[in-house]
Formats: structure tokens, C-alpha cells, sequence
């Protein structure tokens, strides 16, 4: 489910549509401008990142949705197996060590939602 919520935000889905521990990717806008974002869930938290290694500019998963690493305690990029804290998306291991994911700004709204907060330089919603 993807649609508007109130002002400045826009809704990507329901808190519980993101298992705990385990990423989603969401498609903002259409054609050549959309972009892609993963956004991982941590308990109560939600944090979003440009679905793109620092170091290839490919996309993080193989699989759809397969963003962790396998003790679920980083965001893994499946091409070179960097990892990336999930709180910051700095790169802790692999050929990027020292960059970082490009962060994306999520929250959780009072009716747990996790929206997209506009606003935000090179963030195209379509």
C-alpha cells in the first residue's frame, strides 16, 4: 500500500508489513526518475536508505526483499557482501568500508504507518 497521509509525508505501508529485523523496497516515482528505496525495520524503528551500494551503484538484493545479513545484524549488499550498520548505513565491512548508504527519511506516524518524509533534495514520489 503506497499512497498520501498528511502533510509532508507520504504512506509507504503498515509498521507490520516489515517483519522485524528484515528490509522492504519500495518504488518512488515511474520510468527513468523513479528510485528505489529499502526501508529496515529494528524493533519500533524504521530507517531508509537508497537501494544502491556506495560501491557498484547496484541495487543491495538478489532476491526481492532480502536486505540482512544472515544474523539479521546488518543491511548486506549481496554483490561484494559489504555491510552496513542499520542506524546510519555506514559501511563496516567490504570493498566501501568508510562510505555509506544514501539515507532516505522515514518514520512511523501516530497510526502505524511508516511514511516517506517529503521534503527532501533528489526524493521524486511521482
Amino acid at each position: 500500500m503506497t499512497g498520501a497521509t498528511g502533510p509532508g509525508h507520504h504512506a509507504l505501508c503498515r509498521l507490520d508489513e516489515i517483519e522485524d529485523g528484515e528490509g522492504r523496497s519500495f518504488t518512488l516515482g515511474e520510468g527513468p526518475d523513479a528510485l528505489e528505496i529499502v526501508v529496515v525495520r529494528e524493533g519500533e524503528r524504521v530507517y531508509g536508505y537508497v537501494n544502491s551500494c556506495p560501491h557498484t551503484g547496484t541495487p543491495l538484493e538478489w532476491i526481492e526483499d532480502q536486505f540482512m545479513s544472515e544474523d539479521g545484524g546488518y543491511i548486506l549488499c549481496h554483490t561484494h557482501g559489504a555491510l552496513f550498520r542499520i542506524e546510519d548505513g555506514h559501511c563496516v565491512a567490504g570493498p566501501c568500508v568508510g562510505d555509506a548508504l544514501c539515507p532516505v527519511a522515514v518514520e512511523r506516524d501516530g497510526t502505524d504507518q511508516v511514511v516517506l518524509v517529503l521534503e527532501q533534495p533528489g526524493i521524486v514520489t511521482g
